[in-house]
């Protein structure tokens, strides 16, 4: 938390936070609207595995990144939890320079349910564990849809609270904080690698891409063995 009257605007999110947040948002997004689309299932398999791919790389910056990207300096108990949803809906809630308590948790569920959406996609998809495996996976899916939710709530009630944007400040990396809680560099270069790796699986996978005769076959043959309401690939 921090003194209102030495409030200034400092660098709080890096770059490979923001990349990774967008990408993120980008695929499971896309993932989800073209879970039901023969026509679109390779996108939807390769949006799936850049999800897994993010996930593991927001896993290994949360414990070895910048200052407000560690799990460390932002995962609370359930104590911490309860205090700021109550002052939230008071209407005085708590101002955090990174994630509040609230945001903490929708971080953790959104990692934790995504590498199941991605591990239970992979198994189907590989035709591994039948029907349950596909219900399962849809069923992750949708509980991730309810938390991205009310966790984009959240941003706009404590945007509302704290008279801070704070969407923007996922595009900018700036809050208002003190100058001693900024971080001093936004490592550019690995946000940069992020997205060439991102663009660079993508382009192998459309060059990759089967003639839409044998898609079409292949799609068919899934749908048979798994139901055409599960959303079977990811």
């Amino acid at each position: 938390m921090t003194d209102s009257t030495t409030k200034t605007k400092i660098l709080v999110w890096d770059a490979p936070v923001r990349v990774f947040h967008w990408l993120l948002v980008l695929s499971f997004a896309g993932a989800y609207l073209t879970a039901e689309s023969e026509r679109w299932s390779l996108v939807h398999v390769s949006l799936g595995y850049t999800l897994g791919g993010l996930i593991a790389f927001r896993i290994l910056w949360g414990l070895m990144g910048t200052r407000h990207a560690r799990f460390a300096s932002f995962v609370r108990g359930p104590a911490a939890v309860m205090r700021y949803g109550r002052a939230m809906l008071s209407g005085k809630s708590e101002h955090h320079v990174g994630h509040n308590p609230a945001g903490a948790v929708a971080i953790v569920l959104l990692l934790l349910l995504g590498s199941a959406i991605v591990g239970t996609g992979w198994a189907v998809y590989n035709e591994l564990g039948g029907h349950f495996l596909g219900e399962l996976h849809e069923a992750a899916a949708s509980v991730m849809l309810a938390v991205v939710g009310l966790h984009v709530a959240g941003v706009v009630l404590a945007s509302w609270l704290h008279r801070e944007n704070l969407v923007r400040a996922m595009v900018t990396g700036k809050k208002e904080g003190a100058s001693s809680e900024g971080i001093r560099r936004p490592w550019r270069p690995v946000a940069l690698i992020i997205l060439i790796a991102v663009l660079g699986f993508w382009w192998l996978q459309w060059q990759s891409a089967p003639s839409s005769g044998a898609s079409g076959a292949a799609l068919t043959s899934e749908k048979a063995k798994y139901g055409s309401h599960d959303r079977d690939d990811d």
